[in-house]
C-alpha cells in the first residue's frame, strides 16, 4: 500500500503522491487532520457515554458537494501528521476515555494510518468512511478494522455524478459493502457498546426520496437477517458549494424523512437507528481547529 502511483481509492488516479503530484483528493502523500477529539454525536452505540475517539482527516476520496464537513473535505484544511504522531493521538484518546478509534475519511491516508495501528489497540478501530471504496484497499484492512462505518449515499447513478462525481458509486459502494460484512461478520454488541460489524448509513437529500428509497430497498434485499445495522440520518444541513441551488439548499422536509422511514419499516429494517429530525443544526458541525492534532 503506497502513495506512488496511487490507487488507494476508486478514482485509481494513479499520481505519484510521494512527489508531491496530486489526485482527486487533492492530498499530497502524508496524512492530515483537522480534529482529534471525543465525539459524542454518533450512533449511541458508537458514541457511548464516554464518546467516540475521532480523528477527523483533511481531504477526501468523494468531495461531495453538500458535505457539511467542506471545511477540511474540499478545503483540505488540516496539519501533517506522520504514523508516530497519529499512534500517540489515538493512545491518548483511549486515556481520556474513548470507547474506539474512530477514522474519518482515512482511505487516502493508509499508507500512514496502518503503521499506527500496530500493535493492536485495546479498543475497537472503526473505518468511517463515504462508501466509496476499493474492494482490493479494504482486502487488505482485514484483521485490522472491528467496525466499518460506511455511507451508502446513492442509488441513483446520475446523482451521485451531479453531487460527487462518481457515477458508478452505486455499484463501487455495493461491493464495498459486501467486503466490508464479510470481514467483520454479524453486528457484535456488549453494555451497549458496538464491539464489531458494519453499521451503514444513510442521509436523506432534499427532493430526493426516490434515491433513498433505492438504498433502503438494496439494503433490505441484502442484509435481512438484522446481521448489519442500518442508520437512517436527517442532518442534511445547506453548507456546501452545490447548497445554492435548488433542492439542495434547504433541509429535508418532515414528510420527505417520514416517507423515508416509513419505507424502512415496510422493508423490515428495525435493527439499527433513525435520527432525529432535528439534527439538522449547524452545531453538529465540529469545529476544525486543529484540537488534538
Amino acid at each position: 500500500m503506497t502513495y506512488e502511483h496511487c490507487t488507494l481509492c476508486p478514482r485509481a488516479c494513479g499520481v505519484n503522491r510521494s512527489r508531491g503530484e496530486l489526485g482527486f483528493c487533492r492530498m499530497p502523500g502524508k496524512a492530515h487532520a483537522a480534529r482529534a477529539a471525543l465525539h459524542y454525536w454518533e450512533e449511541p452505540i458508537v458514541s457511548g457515554s464516554f464518546g467516540s475517539g475521532t480523528v477527523f482527516f483533511s481531504g477526501c476520496t468523494l468531495r461531495c458537494g453538500f458535505c457539511q464537513n467542506h471545511t477540511i473535505s474540499l478545503e483540505q484544511y488540516g496539519a501533517p501528521v506522520d504514523s508516530g504522531r497519529l499512534r500517540e493521538i489515538f493512545l491518548s484518546l483511549i486515556d481520556e476515555g474513548a470507547q474506539n478509534i474512530n477514522l474519518v475519511t482515512p482511505t487516502h491516508f493508509l499508507p500512514d494510518i496502518l503503521p499506527a495501528l500496530t500493535p493492536k489497540l485495546p479498543v475497537p478501530v472503526l473505518y468511517n468512511c463515504g462508501g466509496y471504496e476499493s474492494v482490493e484497499t479494504l482486502r487488505q484492512l482485514e484483521g485490522l478494522i472491528d467496525i466499518y462505518l460506511p455511507d451508502f449515499k446513492y442509488s441513483d447513478h446520475r446523482l451521485a455524478a451531479q453531487l460527487s462525481g462518481a457515477g458508478d458509486y452505486p455499484e463501487v459502494a455495493a461491493a464495498a459493502l459486501l467486503e466490508m460484512v464479510r470481514q467483520t461478520g454479524p453486528c457484535l454488541v456488549q453494555d451497549d457498546q458496538l464491539l464489531r460489524g458494519t453499521m451503514v448509513r444513510h442521509l436523506v437529500l432534499p427532493g430526493c426520496v426516490d434515491n433513498s428509497l433505492g438504498v433502503v430497498d438494496w439494503f433490505a434485499d441484502h442484509f435481512p437477517d438484522g446481521s448489519v445495522f442500518f442508520s437512517l440520518m436527517a442532518q442534511y444541513t445547506p453548507l456546501g458549494p452545490v447548497c445554492k441551488t435548488p433542492p439542495f439548499d434547504r433541509t429535508v422536509t418532515e414528510e420527505e424523512y417520514a416517507a423515508v422511514e416509513s419505507w424502512m419499516e415496510l422493508c423490515g429494517i428495525d435493527h439499527g437507528f433513525v435520527q432525529d429530525f432535528a439534527a439538522a443544526r449547524r452545531d453538529y458541525v465540529p469545529d476544525f481547529d486543529l484540537t488534538g492534532i
